[in-house]
């Protein structure tokens, strides 16, 4: 259950309902990581139609910030793991 009044979250728990994560797994590292709202963040940045692969992962980096902690040593490996799945899911 949830309640839209307060924001989206659990009634039972209060953490995120079930039917609201959306994590993909990528490997970062060689390591598998969860990246929740992967599928939005490419698709969002994808409609920017950005100019270059370098502001293309500055804006991937930035949305999956918002969704995922990703630690600051760890970004550039998370920017080449989003950049794959970027490129690989082109439409």
């Amino acid at each position: 259950m949830t309640n839209s009044k307060d924001g989206d979250y659990c009634n039972v728990c209060g953490g995120v309902p079930p039917d609201k994560i959306k994590i993909k797994t990528v490997l970062v590292d060689g390591k598998a990581t969860g990246i929740n709202q992967l599928e939005f963040i490419v698709a969002g940045v994808r409609d920017l139609n950005l100019p270059n692969d370098a502001a293309i992962r500055e804006e991937l980096l930035k949305w999956a910030c918002e969704f995922n902690y990703i630690p600051t040593k760890k970004k550039p490996a998370y920017g080449d793991a989003l950049m794959k799945e970027y490129k690989e899911t082109q439409e």
